[in-house]
């Protein structure tokens, strides 16, 4: 099937990738009732579908998941090494253990594949979980996105 023959599932819908995409950019080329500033944004209404939800879940998912190690603030405890903070430490002698001396955090995204991922176990696991939403997170405070860019430090995806 070609990408936007494939459906996904939004709640309890099922809709095509066609479709979604669609309503994406009809939402953000004509939606033009909000401008690039705080008090424009927080003027937003929250939706109903999410204050009704009460529960979601948030997926995080990058370039920290190659090592295997903390968490989503693995460069950046990596890079503080607070010796009082023994999660920091514990990265700092991974990477020592585990990597050549100068790796660059940036590395990590040639290797991020996603490999191993799959979508059907992800979108089982969340409904099983009673979630009445999933976000991905597309872009992490590291910079790396979860899309092929070339102002990222991420080149390609393997699939």
């Amino acid at each position: 099937k070609q990408w936007y023959q494939r459906r996904v599932l939004i709640g309890n819908r099922v809709m095509s990738r066609k479709t979604v995409f669609t309503v994406f950019l009809c939402i953000s080329v004509c939606g033009g009732q909000f401008t690039p500033d705080w008090p424009s944004l927080d003027s937003r209404p929250l939706p109903a579908w999410y204050d009704e939800a009460k529960v979601g879940v948030f997926m995080h998912w990058g370039p920290y998941s190659v090592p295997g190690v903390a968490s989503e603030w693995f460069w950046y405890q990596w890079n503080r090494r607070d010796p009082a903070n023994p999660g920091d430490m514990e990265i700092v002698k991974y990477m020592e253990d585990f990597y050549p001396p100068n790796f660059k955090y940036q590395q990590f995204g040639s290797q991020f594949s996603a490999e191993f991922f799959n979508a059907t176990f992800w979108a089982e696991l969340v409904a099983a979980s009673g979630a009445k939403y999933f976000v991905f997170t597309s872009k992490h405070h590291d910079g790396f996105n979860n899309w092929p860019s070339k102002r990222n430090f991420r080149l390609v995806i393997r699939h």
